[in-house]
């Protein structure tokens, strides 16, 4: 019985330990900066990043002469079906979570270990805007159209595609009258979260962010 209980407290220790050490890290890494002068002067694109709190999307222009979203992402899959929209907002997160917990108060633990342990299946979550205000919640971010170029093709290899090309719906009423999700590549993890795939967003368009960080916290320091 006392070797089951050392093995026991073994297991709680370790498990314990690895929190704190995850903690510690995700509080310290993402202060390390990438990116952090701009070799691209040029402003062709204004994008935003965005953050309810929790997660961070990145938001783009829907239509520009360098792409026009709604070809794929169309104003036919969400419920509102507004053609007059502006702007279209990307997230990457866990499938369960996006479609199973609209609200902290629905969330079950089964989701969230799935989420933190690699169990689950990931999805894209479009969200349209006829207008976004600035703030402290939500920044502008002026790129060049080769930046944006870049960041178009890590956002449309983030989704999954049937065989016509088209991003593969999941039909999910769990959210607001001009959402949409898709289903997306990837699984989400501890060290790969909503706000590491969006972080990486801004890394791929040689943008300021976080060396690694799972939190928004982490991308939006480097933006105060």
């Amino acid at each position: 019985m006392k070797k089951i209980f050392r093995i026991l407290l073994k297991i709680i220790l370790g498990i314990l330990g690895f929190f704190i050490v995850y903690i510690l890290l995700a509080l310290a890494i993402p202060y390390i900066g990438v990116n952090t002068e701009d070799k691209d002067k040029q402003e062709d694109v204004a994008i935003y990043i965005k953050t309810n709190g929790v997660h961070t999307d990145i938001v783009v222009p829907i239509k520009t002469e360098y792409k026009d979203w709604s070809e794929k992402i169309k104003y036919e899959h969400i419920a509102s079906k507004d053609s007059t929209m502006q702007f279209i907002g990307f997230g990457w997160g866990d499938k369960g979570f996006y479609l199973n917990t609209p609200e902290w108060s629905d969330l079950k633990f089964s989701t969230a270990f799935n989420a933190a342990f690699y169990l689950g299946t990931s999805a894209m979550h479009a969200t349209f805007f006829k207008q976004l205000k600035e703030n402290e919640s939500c920044v502008k971010i002026n790129i060049s159209k080769e930046e944006y170029a870049k960041l178009i093709a890590y956002i449309e290899d983030s989704f999954q595609y049937d065989s016509q090309g088209n991003p593969i719906l999941i039909h999910a009423t769990t959210y607001g009258q001009n959402d949409s999700f898709y289903e997306a590549n990837r699984k989400y993890s501890l060290f790969y979260t909503c706000n590491t795939w969006a972080n990486n967003a801004l890394k791929a368009a040689n943008q300021k962010a976080a060396i690694w960080t799972p939190s928004d916290k982490g991308i939006f320091c480097h933006y105060r």
